[in-house]
């Protein structure tokens, strides 16, 4: 079996942070961004695919997991993030690339559009979603007013918190649970999987997750969704519960010339659900826009 060449390295962003990067493999480059305190596991699936005919690019979005300690707690907006990426690609050479992005993933690609859309060779977003997708989340409208709780809490008593954040999460019950409301497709995903996010949750800082959080319900980014010129393929998990099937649609409806691609039985978690699925169809959506 081939080795495929990995590259791991970190490079300064604008405001000093430093930005964890990996680079799988050797070819034409494709850019894969993750969700709100996700990880780069998420991707493996795709990298362990692609990386036999590409370079692909992961990273750790500031504040996440070796892009932490944050330079400055203030630097946590939506265009902070684009410019990382920007800043990535410039500190790598490279001028063009595929973009696949799963859900926070997709609103954080089209700030990046709207900031440089010179770089983007084509788009995936992967159950993704470009404005506040919490009212209704689960089925329920308690998210936004947790939210606020566990804010004003966590400002009360940031020690405490953070160690009953990590409680909460990292434990089988709550693992469960988030496949359960449909995070992931319990039938089909490893259950490893759901354990290496959760863990990766419980050791995020309670802090970067509420204001990264915060940011995900104030942004908007639907009037770039028209501006989008690039082939861009929607993927959407029928049975995602937290970013349903409405938010994908409402991308394709407005991005002239779009690919809507709808999974059965997909969770929020498509790229973890059936990798082979979603690696063909995003494989043949890349070479399709390249002829």
């Amino acid at each position: 079996m081939e080795r495929v060449h990995k590259t791991t390295g970190q490079f300064e962003s604008f405001d000093g942070t430093s930005i964890y990067y990996e680079i799988h493999g050797e070819g034409e480059p494709i850019v894969l961004v993750y969700g709100i305190a996700c990880l780069i596991n998420h991707w493996h699936h795709q990298i362990e695919y692609f990386s036999k005919t590409n370079k692909v690019i992961c990273f750790d979005i500031r504040g996440h997991q070796k892009s932490y300690p944050v330079n400055n707690i203030k630097n946590l907006r939506m265009s902070d993030l684009a410019k990382d990426i920007a800043g990535l690609m410039d500190h790598l050479d490279i001028s063009k690339a595929d973009f696949v992005g799963h859900s926070f993933g997709a609103p954080l690609l089209l700030e990046l559009y709207n900031q440089s859309p010179q770089i983007f060779k084509s788009l995936c977003f992967v159950n993704g979603f470009s404005k506040n997708p919490i009212q209704g989340m689960f089925g329920l409208d308690l998210i936004e007013p947790f939210y606020y709780f566990l804010k004003s809490q966590y400002n009360k008593q940031p020690d405490l918190m953070n160690t009953l954040w990590r409680l909460a999460i990292d434990n089988p019950v709550t693992m469960q649970l988030t496949a359960l409301m449909g995070g992931f497709n319990i039938n089909v995903v490893q259950f490893k999987d759901i354990e290496v996010y959760m863990r990766g949750v419980a050791r995020m800082d309670l802090k970067i997750f509420l204001t990264l959080f915060e940011e995900l319900m104030l942004f908007d980014g639907d009037d770039v969704l028209a501006k989008i010129q690039v082939p861009t393929l929607i993927i959407s998990g029928e049975r995602d519960i937290v970013t349903p099937q409405k938010f994908q649609q409402a991308f394709h409806d407005k991005i002239a010339g779009s690919e809507f691609l709808v999974v059965p039985y997909g969770s929020h978690c498509t790229q973890l659900d059936f990798p082979d699925y979603i690696n063909m169809k995003i494989e043949k959506f890349i070479a399709k826009s390249v002829s």
